[in-house]
């Protein structure tokens, strides 16, 4: 496994490798790495000749500094899980490398980018697509791999392939969880025990959610989910919705459309947690 530090360096190295008419999939990360990331890189490890990995933690994404500040940073241990699950190539560049300048692209993804996370969040997605465009032109990949558990995320993505005419192949891969439930994310390692003990109850809400499903309305649904995990403590409710996977606008009735997916996202003491599932 070869890890580089400077964009010239591994846009030498990719040329080369695609001069030789190898694939290249590639995932993107912030680090703190869990198996979520590591099965994004397994999918990749199958579908291609070489995979890369970026860990870069990326500023302009986040609204709260000192959610910035606090995000784990775990190169060391990083490298050696990815170097066990067959990685080729990581990408890990420093700010200044990926911003010498001061940022000036700016995307309009619609309501994509109003809805959710785009609406508690202002300027994330901007922010996310603004990295994703340069990572994608630095590292150059035939596929990308994105999990799930980031829908909305997943969705922007897609949006700015599209609309910036990138010649990739946006894969997005199921959510990977712990045996009780909790969407693994870097940020669970922040959770105290006892907020860890709470956390699996986002999973136990939405599975109910699922259940009942089209068995009753959904404001109904929706109340039900707000109660139980607002029963829990330190737990404090960003958002519940029920939205056409399509477009992540909310449905007020079960027969609008066939794609229906249902999304939490709360605060548990100091950390934010999201998740989702396909109703």
């Amino acid at each position: 496994m070869e890890i580089y530090s400077r964009i010239r360096d591994i846009q030498a190295k990719v040329r080369e490798l695609k001069a030789e008419g190898l694939s290249i999939g590639y995932v993107p990360t912030m680090g703190a790495l869990h198996e979520g990331h590591i099965s994004l890189l397994r999918r990749s490890d199958e579908e291609n000749n070489i995979s890369v990995c970026s860990i870069f933690v990326n500023p302009i994404q986040f609204n709260n500094q000192i959610d910035l500040e606090k995000y784990p940073r775990t190169l060391k241990e990083d490298s050696e899980k990815l170097d066990k699950a067959n990685c080729d190539i990581v990408f890990a560049p420093s700010v200044d490398e990926m911003y010498p300048d001061k940022v000036s692209e700016s995307y309009d993804f619609g309501l994509l980018e109003k809805l959710m996370e785009g609406a508690l969040r202002p300027g994330h997605f901007n922010g996310v697509a603004v990295v994703v465009k340069r990572l994608f032109d630095i590292c150059m990949p035939d596929k990308a791999y994105f999990g799930e558990k980031d829908f909305q995320q997943l969705m922007v993505i897609r949006a700015l392939v599209k609309q910036e005419n990138i010649p990739v192949k946006i894969i997005g891969c199921p959510i990977i969880r712990e045996p009780d439930g909790l969407a693994m994310s870097s940020r669970n390692v922040r959770l105290t025990p006892g907020e860890r003990r709470i956390a699996p109850e986002i999973f136990k809400t939405l599975d109910m959610m699922k259940e009942k499903a089209g068995k009753k309305n959904i404001k109904e649904i929706l109340t039900e989910a707000e109660n139980q995990l607002e029963q829990h403590p330190g737990v404090k409710i960003d958002y519940i919705q029920i939205v056409d996977e399509s477009t992540l606008v909310p449905i007020t009735n079960w027969d609008e459309t066939d794609n229906i997916r249902a999304f939490v996202a709360l605060f548990l003491g100091e950390v934010r947690l999201i998740d989702n599932m396909k109703l």
